[in-house]
């Protein structure tokens, strides 16, 4: 069994900002040579995720107004006592962007056949930017023959 890793870095938007990671993933598979096991993409951050949806744009829209008003970023969270934490004084208030990656979750795990991603038609790995702007980085191992 081979390994090949990689990193994707990518700019983020604002506040929350979905990013459809398909291009790098098919470019990291081809660089591999890899054709059949799996890959695995993991955020490197606690305030993103990484989950599998459908990359269309109205859908987006729906996700981030679901997700603020699920986790509303204006509720009080102990975590954004900043006074209270050891933290900088400029430290963002973001509880609620950790809460959101936690619920979503920081990996994906898509089987690899023929050369290919194993996903629906509709499918694609999304990072899920909680707390942007930001430069954010994705790890990205692949395995197999």
């Amino acid at each position: 069994m081979r390994i090949f890793p990689a990193y994707i870095e990518l700019q983020t938007g604002q506040g929350i900002s979905l990013h459809d990671l398909m291009p790098e993933l098919r470019q990291s598979v081809t660089q591999s040579g890899i054709q059949n096991g799996f890959i695995t993409v993991t955020s490197q951050h606690t305030t993103t995720a990484i989950a599998i949806n459908e990359n269309e744009a109205r859908l987006i829209e729906d996700i981030k107004s679901f997700l603020t008003r699920l986790i509303p970023p204006g509720d009080r969270y102990l975590h954004n006592d900043i006074a209270l934490r050891d933290c900088p004084p400029d430290e963002p208030e973001n509880a609620h962007s950790h809460l959101a990656a936690m619920l979503l979750g920081s990996s994906e795990v898509i089987t690899l056949a023929n050369g290919g991603l194993v996903l629906g038609q509709y499918q694609s790995v999304m990072l899920y930017e909680l707390d942007g702007p930001r430069m954010r980085k994705v790890s990205v191992q692949i395995y197999g023959e």
